[in-house]
């Protein structure tokens, strides 16, 4: 198995070739046709598709010997598998589980529900598919990372799981946060234009919901992998003293606003605002990143040829210069900027917004190679995320 940032050096520095088995946002059909990550049919010759997270394939399914039983295309000796009971809901879930989870099983992706909002409010259907589409993308990319997803019905102490919800009875509506593992979404996140005007009152650059669940379970993972552990006085002295207080920070932060050279150390204006939000924020560049620059690259995407005066970062901009990691980090941080720039570029000449509105000063670039080496240690599959 190739490791993920080896590979990933690899494809950014050399000219796109078009892999036979490639690890990416997409697949092929067994008609040859291109299929998509959310797909659960394609679209051609009308098979149903079904994504396996355990391998991180999309593939064709093949009616196995019971009812209701499919075998991947791609991979028969994979097993027999059924399709998510959220398939035919709102949700328009095409993950697979195993056969053996019996009929109405949920995938990993679904069972992490806690709550989901209320159907019959008649915007609500089409919310909640937009939410699960976004929690998927999210959920599959932490189980190619190798990082721990156990929904609270396994373990309910340090799992995860989600709340989507809309106004109480006394019509308070919900706020969007992480509490022990609990993630909650006001499900009106899902409608663009209270979204957008949320965002404007913000004043915030850049808000969707696939930026929401990444943040909020940045939260989560700093729980899971720094709390008590070897990485703590590290990340304090990159983040800042996490025990101060939040309740004041947040409202110095409502009342004062970020300081005026926050652009200087972090990656957004919330970021200053407590260290745990700086960790969040950072964390979920992280991610935006790696998803980014691994469907870019999957799609023969790169800005290398291009004329930028963009100085590369060196080594010891890093959190930790000597890592093994640092070099080729280097390589990904900097195909980053240069592909943010071109997309940026394309999204100017549609009269959009920026694709990615955002600046990286040497200490963001620290505090994700940091993000980065806790990744790494937390014993998953970050190195071979990437097959080519």
């Amino acid at each position: 198995m190739y490791r993920f940032f080896e590979q990933l050096t690899t494809r950014i520095t050399a000219p796109f070739i078009k892999p036979e088995n490639r690890h990416s946002k997409v697949w092929e059909c067994s008609c040859g046709q291109s299929i998509f990550f959310r797909n659960s049919q394609c679209l051609a010759c009308q098979s149903a598709l079904g994504y396996w997270p355990e391998r991180n394939v999309l593939s064709a399914l093949d009616a196995g010997p019971e009812v209701g039983t499919w075998q991947l295309h791609s991979d028969p000796e994979a097993g027999l598998f059924r399709r998510c009971a959220n398939l035919d809901t709102p949700a328009a879930c095409n993950w697979m589980v195993p056969a053996a989870s019996g009929v109405g099983a949920l995938c990993i992706a679904c069972n992490l529900n806690r709550t989901i909002p209320d159907l019959t409010v008649p915007e609500n259907p089409e919310n909640w598919r937009k939410v699960e589409t976004a929690k998927r993308r999210l959920v599959a990319q932490l189980i190619n990372l190798g990082l721990p997803v156990v929904s609270k019905f396994e373990d309910e102490q340090t799992g995860l799981a989600f709340d989507f919800v809309g106004v109480d009875l006394q019509g308070n509506a919900p706020t969007t946060g992480h509490a022990n593992g609990l993630v909650t979404l006001d499900i009106k996140e899902a409608d663009d234009a209270h979204r957008e005007k949320v965002r404007v009152q913000m004043r915030e650059p850049y808000r969707t919901l696939l930026g929401h669940f990444r943040h909020e379970v940045g939260h989560y993972y700093w729980d899971r992998l720094i709390a008590n552990t070897h990485w703590q006085e590290d990340c304090r002295r990159l983040f800042g003293d996490e025990t101060q207080s939040y309740a004041d920070a947040l409202q110095r932060h409502y009342d004062q606003g970020a300081p005026l050279d926050w652009q200087q150390s972090h990656v957004s204006a919330y970021a200053t605002m407590h260290p745990w939000e700086d960790w969040a924020e950072t964390w979920a560049h992280y991610l935006h990143m790696m998803d980014a620059v691994d469907t870019a690259l999957g799609f023969g995407m790169s800005a290398k040829e291009m004329d930028f005066d963009y100085t590369p970062f060196p080594l010891d901009t890093l959190y930790d210069p000597e890592h093994s990691s640092g070099p080729a980090f280097l390589s990904f941080v900097n195909a980053w900027i240069e592909l943010a720039g071109m997309l940026n570029e394309l999204s100017r000449s549609m009269g959009q917004p920026d694709f990615y509105p955002f600046v990286l000063p040497p200490a963001v670039i620290a505090k994700l190679h940091f993000i980065h080496v806790v990744v790494q240690e937390a014993g998953g599959r970050a190195d071979d995320v990437l097959q080519v």
